[in-house]
């Protein structure tokens, strides 16, 4: 008889991890009742957490799954290989877009020789791998995506209806979704390169599916957008297989890492390609227009994308590679190439005022500065790298969540509009200002992780020049935001706010684990963080008593959270004692109407009072600034290029 201890190994929860969703996606896809579409999410979605959960102990691991009814894995990847890039090919002979057609055949091409002249017969002696940064990337898909999923339910419940939908399109929706988390946790498991490129490729086509959902032509032309730039770093992807393995005879990760075989040549150029291939699945300059363009997608669809999924293949990518980036010119024009994108992504920022534009800015900014944190490859700076991962996956699917649930409410996401929100929607307001604190203000993680990166950035005067910078702005376009959601007289009363209990769920888990996240990052770094680096680096911080410090400074996470503490519960005082205060209209310069927020103005006529922020548009505008970053990131990348030949 079987026991417990039988049935949760690595191998199973593995299996648990690809498969489940796979099945559950396939499910929901021929499912036509809304309701049992939405108990198989929310079932996925528990057992994809509780699997990530049991994973913890058991790692690090690694297996070969054995063939099943006869037929090797290889083979069924292979077949699905050709057969995503023929729906792919589809696509771009459909909507008669070359690049896409010509990017698609480049890639068959390339892999039909590849797979049939070059490594026929090969067999991979490890196909998964589970370590610590395996780990840390399951869990983030795992929580992280299952709750976003969790509060889509609602969502498009209510997106359909404000589109007067005839036909739901939901089971489409929710299949793309689901099918997203397995090829994510296939992807972040995978060892063996052809198995990662196979689960880059299905999060490609994922992208332009959910992209396009709405089938509005601004929708599908953002889609065919995604598609190419993606397909691109695909083709890159390819190209580099066949050099390594010409090279070195291997396409596993593992082996590659430790033989450290790549010194010049062939091997240098295939690990720009690499590059390239995570520079463009990470949305950075010149290729964030695929990025933006994905706001036109329900807001779920953000969410996945910016915070937990997509975007996080390149940096996961880059961060798997950087043994073999160590004291190389290509490691430095990688760390360069990221200030660049984090400074230049958060000045354009600054001139946004559409929410997801800002949080669209925010993500691109901050992946740019994990690319600097990989390219700088000290300890320091890989623990930085890991911990904007985990916080930013976190707080960043928060806010996206809370922009959805606002847009629906008042039918914009504008942040002007959002002025005084919390009259209305108090607890979804106070919600999103605790998500933009914890981007900007101790002792939250995001300030943590980017105190550390500035650390490790203290002996590239570029590269430092540039973090603080672009810090600097950061906390520009977040403080701005906070301070119009909290810009309405306050007597200490609030309307009740309802939302549905999934959408509760969501924020409320998201906004606490990221609270609690923040809290617990001393041991946070201890159990998840420091097993990465491995014997490879001496540690980076010690920690006592909850401080994380060094010999260039200390950070006192647990001492701040108890000061962060005291001063909720007194600024929960505050709110109590307001229900005594006058509200009065403000002081109009003399003019002063008895109508209220209205002064006179011109010719006696009664002009209403407003406030709006600056956004400088003349120096941090999209249309000034666009062009001339996207030359310098061409710049870099051309150097980078060049560093390697």
């Amino acid at each position: 008889m079987r026991t417990v201890t039988d049935i949760i190994t690595a191998e199973n929860l593995t299996v648990i991890l690809i498969l489940l969703p796979f099945a559950a996606a396939l499910g929901v896809f021929f499912i036509r009742s809304a309701r049992l579409q939405s108990v198989v999410v929310l079932v996925t979605g528990c057992l994809l957490i509780a699997s990530a959960l049991l994973l913890i102990p058991l790692t690090p691991f690694q297996f070969s799954p054995r063939p099943i009814l006869g037929l090797s894995l290889n083979t069924v990847v292979q077949s699905l290989d050709f057969l995503l890039l023929v729906i792919i090919l589809y696509f771009g002979v459909r909507h008669r877009k070359v690049i896409i057609t010509a990017l698609a055949l480049f890639q068959i091409c390339f892999l039909a020789y590849f797979e049939f002249f070059m490594i026929r017969g090969h067999q991979p002696s490890v196909i998964f791998l589970g370590d610590n940064l395996s780990l840390i990337m399951i869990l983030i898909v795992a929580v992280v995506g299952s709750l976003i999923c969790f509060q889509a339910i609602p969502y498009m419940r209510e997106h359909e209806a404000e589109r007067n939908l005839k036909k739901s399109r939901q089971h489409r929706f929710f299949f793309v979704m689901v099918l997203f988390l397995s090829a994510m946790n296939g992807l972040v498991l995978s060892n063996d390169m052809v198995y990662f490129y196979f689960f880059f490729e299905i999060t490609t086509l994922c992208s332009f599916l959910l992209i396009a959902h709405d089938g509005t032509p601004l929708a599908i032309t953002n889609a065919l957008r995604a598609l190419w730039m993606n397909s691109l770093g695909g083709a890159a992807f390819i190209l580099a297989l066949i050099g390594i393995y010409a090279e070195t005879g291997t396409i596993e990760f593992q082996k590659l890492l430790i033989s450290g075989e790549f010194g010049q040549g062939i091997l240098q150029l295939s690990l720009v390609l690499l590059c390239l291939a995570a520079i463009t699945k990470s949305a950075q300059f010149p290729f964030q227009s695929w990025l933006l363009g994905a706001m036109v997608a329900p807001t779920p669809v953000s969410a996945l994308l910016h915070s937990s999924t997509m975007v996080k293949v390149g940096v996961y990518l880059v961060l798997r590679l950087t043994p073999a980036l160590n004291h190389t010119f290509l490691s430095q024009c990688v760390a360069l190439f990221g200030a660049f994108t984090f400074i230049s992504a958060a000045a354009l920022a600054v001139g946004q005022s559409n929410g997801k534009k800002i949080l669209a800015y925010s993500t691109i900014s901050n992946l740019g500065l994990i690319f600097a944190c990989c390219g700088l490859n000290t300890a320091e700076s890989l623990t930085a790298a890991m911990l904007l991962i985990i916080f930013h996956a976190v707080v960043k699917a928060l806010l996206f969540l809370c922009v959805g649930a606002i847009e629906q409410h008042i039918a914009s996401r504008d942040i002007e509009q959002m002025r005084g929100l919390y009259a209305d929607m108090p607890l979804t307001a106070l919600i999103t200002v605790m998500g933009v604190i914890m981007m900007i203000m101790p002792p939250f993680g995001m300030l943590l992780s980017k105190w550390m990166a500035m650390e490790s950035a203290a002996a590239n005067i570029y590269v430092i020049l540039m973090i603080s910078l672009g810090s600097a702005l950061t906390v520009m376009y977040w403080a701005r935001w906070a301070g119009t959601l909290m810009s309405y007289p306050f007597t200490g009363k609030f309307k009740p706010e309802r939302q549905p209990w999934l959408t509760w769920i969501a924020l409320g888990s998201l906004c606490a684990g990221a609270g609690l996240l923040s809290i617990g990052a001393p041991w946070l770094y201890l159990k998840m963080v420091l097993p990465v680096l491995g014997g490879q680096y001496l540690p980076p911080f010690s920690t006592h008593q909850g401080i994380l410090d060094n010999p260039t400074g200390v950070f006192a996470v647990v001492p701040l959270s108890v000061v962060a503490i005291l001063g909720l519960f007194v600024a929960i005082l505050a709110v109590r004692k307001a229900t005594d205060a006058r509200v009065v209209s403000p002081y109009l310069s003399g003019s002063q109407s008895t109508t209220p927020g209205m002064f006179v103005g011109p010719l006696n006529r009664l002009v209403e009072a407003g406030a709006k922020n600056y956004y400088l548009s003349t120096i941090f505008g999209e249309r000034r600034l666009t062009p001339w970053i996207n030359i310098g990131a061409v710049v870099l990348l051309t150097l980078m290029a060049g560093g390697a030949l």
